[in-house]
């Protein structure tokens, strides 16, 4: 087998050969034809479907739930209180998600990425080390969101389907149990793919937007004096004026920007133009009018504040409304859900979780993945918050402990970026994201006083998340130290057997490690137990960098280290998933060449056994081993043909 290192294309039974192991080009990974560029309008408009979902439904609830937490007894509410409520949502609006996130954090992109855990990577990179407290920042951060997933889809569905006890009173016995059908539905269908269907979300959201401003705008010609909101004078006089009820209200008008985080996370699908545009041209202004019609509806009806969003339509609106509704928030859950699995292979990537299978979903859409067990965990999860909590209003206390969590860790790692990686120094830095950074706390603050209501839920599944995260994190550390003792370098190792080999046997053996300097496992065992070694042996390793995506032409990198003897990194980044028959697709392109035929994987199963004593707890040693025992097959996971794989078991303490 020659290495060569120019470039040349490969004979039609090289071809062959790459078919045989599966070979299918990825984007930029061969001969697939290149994906049609898609216009700034329609980049706008799908944002609209994918990105403001959830903040876009937020209004059949947050105003609400503010008003009743404003006047906690049985009175109406005042125009003074309505004013005040409105004006506390709007300058939300306007200093969270306008401010903090569409003018400043849209700009902190790990090479075009956006999310918790993009960020945490490119916080690393600005640091220049593995800093420990980011990567628990970065854990944080990717665990509340699971609380918030969970939670998204529940009280989504279940506050737009509560539209027929305004429409229809009589069906009003109905409306968890077409919930709990919806979201079975819902999850079942995750394993299809989205692609068929995600056309239709920015067209569905986009006349969901003008639905509510044109309603809102209704409400507001009847008593534009709820105008007066935009002062936020009225929202400090109501704080001051209210004490602890204020705080409580505040806890409530998070609700209205508890999608905010989708911004940031969304930016590698769209680019921060579409998310702008989007947001100040027609997201902002609808969610603006409804706001202040929901107001105007309060002030001069207050029995309406029972439900202000469905009596803000006309009767023979209401059923179409609410149909209209149930599709938005599908849609907003659907945004979440695929945001999770995204998350998930993040996760994986960057060594946060254990491997778990990821399928794809789509040919011609690399981003659509499904993972089956974050599926089922969400299901699960979904369902058990619905038959709890039973209402929206009831299940609207959890929300918002774990969204108003992720945006305070989102500002601290954002100091970071701002300070190492925009060069603008730590005082600059701090000064920036520091009105941001107190805003959210106050937020947190006044979150954490519904934990009592409901609020313990999400922290309860993030507390879940977090523990497995670090616990997983923590067992692979102790592992792979222990592991490192017993090898020996990769350098001594080949001088040694080139100069004194042993038997031969045809063939090429690739050795899958995570150290390319030491002696793969693999090759020891089999160099003790079978006391033979291949004609042409590689020590193969997988890489994840710290950007999202690697470009193809820098994902394989080989060093030849003797005359049978081949080193093979591959790189990619946190946000692709890896496939090593398709790394050997690119490796055949750069000249190196082998016979499909006589190709063999040997990889290292460990055996992980209970110490007499170990550096772990023994609760959190068990669950390590849970979890490494559960885990993805390395064949399924790297994508290595199951038929020519051999694996070799090595026991392993902790």
């Amino acid at each position: 087998m020659a290495m060569q290192r120019n470039s040349r294309p490969a004979t039609p039974s090289e071809e062959a050969a790459d078919a045989a192991l599966g070979h299918a080009a990825l984007p930029g990974e061969g001969a697939v034809e290149p994906a049609p560029r898609v216009g700034l309008a329609a980049l706008t408009i799908g944002s609209i479907g994918v990105v403001y979902g959830d903040i876009g439904t937020s209004p059949l609830y947050a105003f609400r739930e503010a008003i009743d937490a404003a006047v906690p007894g049985p009175g109406a509410p005042t125009p003074l209180v309505a004013y005040g409520v409105v004006s506390l949502i709007l300058w939300t609006l306007f200093i969270i998600v306008t401010l903090k996130y569409v003018v400043l954090l849209l700009n902190a992109d790990n090479r075009g990425e956006g999310g918790t855990l993009a960020l945490m990577a490119l916080a690393q990179r600005a640091l220049g080390y593995a800093s420990p407290i980011i990567l628990v920042l970065g854990a944080v951060a990717a665990s509340l969101f699971y609380g918030d997933a969970v939670i998204t889809p529940a009280l989504s569905v279940l506050s737009a389907i509560e539209g027929l006890k305004v429409a229809a009173p009589n069906l009003t016995p109905f409306v968890v149990p077409i919930t709990v059908v919806i979201l079975v539905l819902l999850f079942a269908v995750q394993s299809r793919g989205t692609a068929r269907v995600a056309a239709f979300f920015g067209p569905v959201m986009l006349l969901w937007f003008l639905a509510i401003a044109i309603a809102g705008a209704y409400n507001l010609a009847q008593e534009p004096g709820v105008l007066r909101a935009f002062n936020p004078a009225y929202a400090v006089d109501f704080l001051t004026h209210h004490g602890m009820i204020g705080l409580l209200t505040l806890g409530s008008v998070f609700l209205a920007v508890t999608g905010a985080e989708a911004l940031y996370a969304d930016l590698g699908h769209f680019g921060a133009p579409p998310i702008r545009i989007a947001w100040l041209v027609l997201v902002l202004p609808s969610l603006v009018l409804n706001y202040l019609g929901q107001g105007a509806l309060v002030v001069t009806k207050p029995d309406a504040a029972e439900n202000p969003f469905f009596l803000l339509m006309p009767s023979w609106a209401l059923l179409p409304v609410v149909c209209l509704a149930a599709a938005a928030t599908i849609i907003a859950s659907q945004a979440v859900i695929t945001g999770a699995y995204s998350l998930s292979r993040q996760a994986i990537q960057l060594g946060l979780l254990p491997r778990l299978e990821v399928r794809h979903t789509s040919a011609r859409h690399f981003g659509q993945i499904y993972v089956p067990r974050i599926n089922l965990f969400m299901l699960l999860g979904v369902l058990l918050l619905v038959g709890l909590f039973g209402t929206s209003s009831a299940l609207a206390g959890a929300y918002g402990i774990a969204v108003s969590g992720t945006m305070v860790v989102t500002a601290l790692m954002a100091v970071v970026v701002i300070w190492r990686n925009w060069h603008w120094g730590p005082v600059l830095a701090c000064a920036v994201i520091a009105p941001f950074l107190a805003l959210d706390l106050v937020f947190f603050g006044a979150n954490l006083l519904k934990i009592v209501e409901g609020g313990w839920m999400p922290l309860l599944f993030g507390g879940v998340l977090l523990t497995v995260m670090l616990s997983w994190r923590k067992g692979t550390r102790i592992v792979i130290a222990k592991t490192r003792r017993l090898e020996v370098p990769l350098a001594d190792l080949v001088r040694t057997l080139e100069k004194k080999p042993p038997h031969r046997v045809p063939g090429t053996a690739v050795f899958l490690t995570s150290d390319p300097d030491s002696a793969p496992t693999a090759l020891l065992h089999s160099l003790k137990h079978y006391k033979v070694l291949h004609e042409r042996n590689v020590i193969l390793t997988v890489l994840t960098a710290d950007a999202p995506r690697v470009d193809p032409d820098e994902r394989v990198k080989i060093d030849r280290l003797g005359d049978t003897f081949w080193r093979m990194c591959v790189t990619y980044g946190f946000a692709e998933s890896p496939n090593i028959s398709k790394a050997l697709a690119i490796a055949r392109r750069q000249g190196w060449t082998y016979d499909i035929m006589a190709l063999s994987f040997f990889l290292s199963r460990r055996s992980l056994r209970r110490a007499p004593r170990s550096a772990m707890p023994r609760w959190q040693e068990k669950l390590y081993i849970a979890l490494a025992r559960n885990s993805d097959d390395a064949s399924s996971y790297f994508q290595i043909p199951t038929e020519r794989v051999v694996e070799i078991g090595s026991p392993v303490t902790i």
